[in-house]
């Protein structure tokens, strides 16, 4: 019987081992079919995603799903098939999120797939909820005007006591 050997050319190895490089440190990931989009619009959407440090890369789907398993990420093959463009990103994933459904909502054929997010897989219902929370910085904000609303109203009412006794 004869042994079948299958034999990887060097350049599939480099891609996919260039895609785990790019990939490295990278936790949140969102999928999109980019069928329709013009050299013009990734563009657009490249240089308003490298605001937030986020790669927007067409991938070749076998070697995505390789150097996503090579990455201990395994769930993100369904999202991997059809022309697919990743957005991989390094900081807040919402923030990204809702950039891109700014882009598809607003006229652009980006049609998102879903997204592994801190290694939680999410399909573009739930990528489409998450766009809408709050940031990190928001949230942040939030919760310092809070914490700050009590103390204001106890100075303003320590105040109003000095303001008094003064006024007798």
């Amino acid at each position: 019987m004869a042994e079948y050997i299958a034999k990887v050319q060097e350049n599939k190895k480099e891609a996919v081992a260039s895609l785990k490089e790019k990939f490295n440190g990278i936790s949140s990931f969102i999928f999109a079919d980019y069928r329709g989009l013009t050299v013009a619009q990734i563009t657009e959407i490249r240089k308003k995603l490298r605001e937030t440090d986020t790669e927007f890369k067409v991938v070749k789907n076998r070697f995505a799903k390789i150097a996503m398993k090579d990455m201990g990420i395994n769930n993100a093959d369904d999202f991997l098939k059809g022309p697919t463009v990743v957005a991989a990103i390094p900081g807040e994933s919402n923030v990204v999120a809702k950039a891109l459904f700014d882009f598809a909502n607003g006229g652009m054929p980006l049609v998102i797939k879903g997204g592994v997010v801190d290694g939680t897989l999410f399909d573009a219902k739930q990528i489409e909820a998450f766009s809408k929370l709050p940031s990190r910085a928001q949230l942040i904000a939030m919760l310092m005007g809070m914490m700050k609303a009590p103390v204001q109203k106890l100075a303003g009412t320590l105040q109003a006591v000095a303001d008094q006794k003064e006024g007798k």
